[in-house]
């Protein structure tokens, strides 16, 4: 089954009723938001009333709560210990977003796992593997996806092998898995033309039952460009047809697929992205 949605936006006046009104809006079967700004920590409180009226409006509409998403805050970042005060804030955060997650009813959390700045990229890695076995607790519904980066700037994360390395040093294994991201992996250097190699890759040494969601987003950027900059489905260098084939390929058949794609105009792109998605057919939009 294809399970295809986006980004959508949450309020404090309609909450996930909001969200879910929109991805039906959008013809989706999925989404993703985050529950409040993503470069701030500003939240507001979670509406229980809005939140089990939400739930049955999904039911109504087979909409799958378990392949939902929310994703956390830009602003934290487990990568970089060298202030230890900062440091533990980011991980506090991290344990509000996911008390926030569970509230909500949505158990799937994508995390960027940061920049390491002046710290040594190993030392990095296993920072975002110790900042996670302090957040998670064992008894927690949760599952962190930890996004692959393009490797912009000092973004750790942007290879099988840094993913892999979190992976191996935190403790609560069936809470963290990986969200892949189309227009991340073009920058960070692999040839989505040979997707069926890089999952071969990647199920070789981390698994593909690890993967839990994937953005699907065109680039703006030539492969190994380390920019990270979305662009419409079928108007980047990745190209319609080579995501249309990492969106059905039978091996993640299951995995929620999630658009991050830019707005035009103001407008969002996200129900014709979605309906060429669907037919397999690329059509002029923008």
């Amino acid at each position: 089954m294809l399970y295809i949605g986006s980004h959508v936006s949450f309020n404090k006046d309609t909450q996930l009723i909001g969200v879910v009104q929109t991805a039906i809006e959008n013809d989706a079967n999925v989404f993703m938001f985050y529950t409040g700004s993503n470069q701030s920590t500003l939240r507001f409180p979670i509406d229980k009333n809005l939140t089990d009226k939400a739930h049955q409006i999904m039911l109504e509409h087979n909409i799958d709560r378990e392949k939902c998403i929310i994703h956390a805050p830009f602003i934290i970042n487990l990568a970089n210990n060298s202030d230890e005060r900062k440091y533990q804030f980011y991980i506090d955060f991290l344990k509000q977003e996911i008390d926030r997650c569970i509230a909500l009813g949505i158990n799937n959390l994508v995390l960027h796992p940061g920049s390491h700045v002046k710290v040594a990229k190993e030392e990095a890695l296993l920072s975002v593997s110790n900042g996670l076995n302090e957040a998670l607790k064992e008894n927690q519904n949760i599952k962190i996806l930890i996004e692959f980066m393009s490797g912009k700037g000092t973004e750790v994360g942007s290879t099988i092998d840094e993913l892999k390395t979190i992976l191996e040093n935190v403790i609560y294994k069936d809470k963290v898995y990986i969200c892949l991201d189309t227009c991340h992996i073009n920058d960070a250097g692999y040839d989505l033309n040979n997707f069926d190699e890089f999952l071969n890759e990647f199920d070789q040494k981390i698994g593909i039952d690890k993967i839990k969601c994937i953005h699907i987003n065109d680039s703006k950027n030539n492969l190994g460009a380390h920019k990270d900059r979305h662009e419409n489905i079928g108007y980047g260098t990745i190209g319609f047809q080579t995501l249309i084939n990492i969106i059905y390929n039978k091996r993640l058949e299951d995995v929620p697929k999630i658009l991050e794609t830019p707005f035009i105009n103001d407008q969002s792109p996200y129900k014709t992205e979605i309906k060429i998605i669907r037919e397999k057919k690329f059509i002029e939009f923008k």
